[in-house]
């Protein structure tokens, strides 16, 4: 029997407030003072429903009426927060231990103690009688589309108190347009990484990974996933979403952070709940001890709420990356990188022999990647001196620079500054590289520099700032090949040190970008496994993969182009002299996802095989309007094997202003359609017309009603459409 004077629920609403087109909604449960984060879209504020107050499962009618009423949901904390070694603050409890520190006692100790708007930012602040604070932050810019959250801890009492765990988001009552636990209506979406195979999109739902309320909710289920060492894109971008496919509303969240992270979807009632931030003691290694009266504060996350679905939240999110680029930016300068031309052994000569080739035909940056410093024969095994290889540039590098510049180009260099390896000097200066256990931390033939080291920080200083002013550089490609792992010495854990250290290498990057600001930066570490907010923000690219000339490039450009913006998706195209025509618009055709990069025989392609190439050039220069400022739709065939890809792909961005568009098409192996039809984008009102169009077929593409059409005529073949408004 359901005692009725404990059916009247405490849950109320705290506070609301309208961001753009997000209503914010702070709920209180006024018997314990908790205090919980919802976001919903404005357009939809009256469709949410009363949920049902208590749950009302058949089998809960045979257990004793003491245990009755049960809550059907709760107020879940938009900051979770863990403590470690205090008596009597256990951890979560119920078959928790292990799986999750969502929800322990010290999450439980918090109440509500103030709230205050400050601008574009709203602040909640939280106070535990086990004598600490939390201030809950949430703020936005102009047109709020995306919510910046992050939490402060203060440490209020007399002694050291150590955090196990601190949210920087934490999102509730998901989701709040069903009066009961939505079954079978609510997915996870996120979004797997591997070298050359970043950004493979994985869609679940709840239940399918256990996420489900169980009949009594005596136990919570949870999913914690993401990466630990300093590749923060290896195994997962740190982007993950929940849809409502039911109400049509999707909710993502991206975490801003280079180092160890993780993310949460947890459930113990009708509820779904999500969470992210640093890698907490469980899943990262880290634990951080704040003084009496000192004080924390993580990293930032970024949320944001559509009424649409995955594709429409991922892009609103990229309006978290900073868009403040050195002016030469602005109009998408195509790259020429000599990696794949050279590998490892550029020379004076031959990147002289490029430049001639590239003069003139609107490619703006030469870049000298790995082999240009002193080294033996295979120089990527020696970095960390970084001194001018004389044999093959013996008037240094201002020399190379300035007959790069006489060409019409801006030069560019490699770094991968962050590391040294053994048959470099500074190989042996062991007290100033990063250790763990007290044995240094080596990986692939390398050693890490420690950037909590001030003397670090002044040798790359001399080394690559001084190097690149000097020498007239105009871009920098700054690459990083290994991960230092789940921590290293010098801190309270292994994962404090590391988020230390990898503070200390943003606090790099931001000299770098004081001193050189009109320098264009390129962020690369092993391809694209660090192509998150609070390193890419430092570049005005970053290098999408290290798939260069296999088939996959379009899946994967397109992958991360659900992810980054496309103005800052490097993507490249290694030319061959071996490609057929086919085969070279096939790779040319990529580029236009991002950012057009090319590599390869470029200087000794033939005649036909360069105008091909020039083609395309003048064709991205013409629509990098639509790329910079663009929204981006992928339809085709989803694909299984990566490296074995069928079927095809299109994909359709539309410009800012909707009257022009670009399409990407993409055919693969297999069973393909004698013709593929692509919907066309939803503009402005008048009718689309083909402006240009780069392909090798015999049939050219055309618009059939309201789809565009176009002929394959085969596998691994592509073709560029520009589209504008009559």
């Amino acid at each position: 029997m359901i005692n009725e004077s404990k059916t009247v629920m405490p849950i109320n609403t705290l506070s609301r407030f309208t961001v753009g087109d997000q209503i914010v909604r702070y709920l209180i449960d006024s018997e314990s003072q908790r205090v919980g984060l919802e976001i919903i879209p404005r357009s939809m504020g009256d469709l949410v429903v009363a949920r049902r107050e208590l749950l009302d499962e058949p089998a809960l009618a045979s257990l004793p009426a003491r245990w009755l009423p049960m809550r059907a949901w709760n107020v879940d904390s938009l900051v979770q927060v863990g403590l470690v070694g205090q008596v009597g603050v256990p951890g979560p409890g119920r078959f928790a231990q292990g799986r999750t520190l969502r929800n322990g006692t010290a999450t439980e100790s918090l109440q509500f103690s103030s709230q205050r708007k400050e601008g574009n930012r709203i602040v909640t602040v939280l106070k535990s009688a086990l004598g600490f604070e939390c201030e809950h932050s949430l703020a936005w810019a102009k047109g709020g589309e995306v919510l910046e959250c992050k939490t402060r801890f203060i440490n209020s009492s007399r002694k050291p108190l150590t955090l196990a765990m601190l949210s920087s988001f934490s999102l509730g009552s998901i989701s709040p347009f069903h009066a009961d636990e939505a079954a079978e209506k609510l997915w996870l979406h996120r979004f797997r990484s591997a070298w050359t195979a970043e950004g493979r999109p994985e869609s679940r739902r709840l239940e399918e990974l256990q996420i489900e309320r169980s009949w009594i909710g005596g136990s919570p289920t949870c999913e914690r996933f993401g990466q630990v060492g300093s590749l923060p894109v290896r195994g997962f971008f740190p982007v993950a979403a929940i849809e409502d496919t039911e109400a049509g509303v999707t909710w993502a969240a991206q975490v801003a952070w280079a180092g160890s992270w993780q993310m949460e979807v947890y459930r113990r009632d009708d509820c779904a709940n999500f969470s992210g931030g640093l890698a907490d003691r469980e899943f990262g290694h880290w634990s951080k001890t704040i003084a009496p009266g000192q004080a924390f504060e993580t990293p930032p996350a970024f949320l944001t709420v559509v009424r649409g679905n995955l594709d429409e939240a991922t892009t609103r999110l990229q309006a978290a990356h900073r868009t403040d680029v050195p002016k030469v930016e602005n109009d998408l300068p195509v790259i020429f990188n000599e990696w794949c031309t050279n590998w490892g052994t550029p020379t004076h000569d031959n990147l002289v022999a490029i430049a001639d080739r590239l003069r003139g035909t609107g490619v703006r940056y030469l870049v000298i990647d790995t082999g240009w410093a002193e080294g033996p024969d295979d120089s990527v095994l020696k970095i960390g001196d970084w001194n001018v290889n004389r044999k093959s540039f013996p008037g240094g590098l201002r020399a190379t620079a300035d007959a790069i510049r006489e060409r019409g180009l801006i030069p560019g260099i490699w770094f991968e500054f962050e590391l040294v390896t053994e048959m470099a000097k500074a190989y042996a200066k062991t007290g100033h590289q990063l250790h763990f256990d007290g044995v240094l931390i080596e990986g692939g033939g390398r050693r890490f520099w420690d950037f909590r080291d001030p003397w670090v920080h002044r040798y790359l200083t001399k080394k690559v700032i001084d190097l690149i002013r000097d020498n007239g550089i105009g871009y920098l490609k700054v690459d990083y090949n290994d991960t230092v792992g789940i921590g290293c010495d010098g801190a309270e854990s292994p994962g404090e040190g590391l988020r230390a250290h990898i503070e200390g290498v943003r606090e790099f990057f931001r000299k770098i970008r004081r001193e050189l600001p009109e320098l264009t930066i390129e962020i690369c570490a092993s391809g694209g496994h660090r192509l998150e907010p609070s390193m890419l923000d430092f570049g005005a690219m970053g290098s999408f993969s290290d798939a260069h000339e296999t088939p996959e490039v379009p899946i994967v450009a397109a992958n991360v182009g659900r992810l980054i913006p496309a103005r800052k998706n490097q993507i490249w195209a290694a030319l061959r002299t071996t490609d057929s025509p086919q085969r070279l618009a096939y790779s040319l055709a990529a580029t236009f996802l991002g950012r057009m990069c090319l590599t390869g025989d470029v200087h000794h392609l033939d005649k036909s095989q360069w105008a091909l190439a020039l083609r395309a050039v003048k064709l991205y220069r013409r629509i990098a309007p639509i790329i910079r400022d663009g929204v981006s739709r992928r339809v085709g065939s989803e694909q299984i094997s990566y490296r074995h890809p069928a079927g095809w792909q299109a994909v359709t961005r539309l410009a800012g202003s909707g009257k022009q568009a670009l399409v990407v098409v993409h055919s693969f192996a297999g069973q393909l359609p004698k013709s593929i039809g692509i919907e066309l984008p939803k503009g402005n009102v008048r009718p689309w017309v083909i402006a240009d169009s780069f392909h090798v077929n015999r049939k050219p593409p055309v618009i059939r009603g309201n789809k565009l059409v176009w002929s394959p005529e085969g596998e691994f073949r592509a073709c560029i459409i520009w589209l504008k408004q009559k």
